[in-house]
């Protein structure tokens, strides 16, 4: 495992590499009971969207104060815990069956994005893009 380790990080391994680790975890916990079949893309993209649904059912009716504040308070800071380690999981899922690799994903959207909105000047808040 020393190959899996950096300098940097002491025993634990690195990030991306961390990441595999978990998605190869998932996958396991799957095939050991059976689950394969119904991993499908279609099914695994409607579970991670129920998942989002169950963390946005969180944050519904609180105020952007309130929501701000969320992991101050142990009971929903675990519920909030707990619903993004769902969507992740779904997600690193989902990925592992399409064979994306989610990092590199990241990264060439995130340099798409560089290049479609470019710095002209002090940053604003009233123009932002979800895509």
């Amino acid at each position: 495992m020393s190959d899996e380790r950096d300098v940097q990080h002491g025993d634990e391994p690195r990030p991306h590499e961390r990441l595999h680790q978990l998605q190869r975890r998932l996958a396991e916990f799957a095939a050991a009971r059976g689950w394969e079949p119904y991993h499908t893309p279609k099914n695994l993209a409607v579970a991670l969207s129920v998942e989002v649904s169950e963390l946005v059912e969180i944050f519904q009716w609180l105020t952007p104060e309130q929501s701000a504040k969320v992991m101050e308070e142990p009971e929903t800071a675990h519920r909030v815990a707990d619903e993004v380690a769902d969507v992740l999981a779904y997600l690193l899922q989902f990925c592992e069956v399409l064979g994306v690799d989610v990092l590199d994903a990241l990264a060439a959207k995130i340099e798409r994005n560089e290049l479609r909105f470019p710095v002209t000047g002090p940053p604003t808040s009233n123009c932002h893009s979800s895509e």
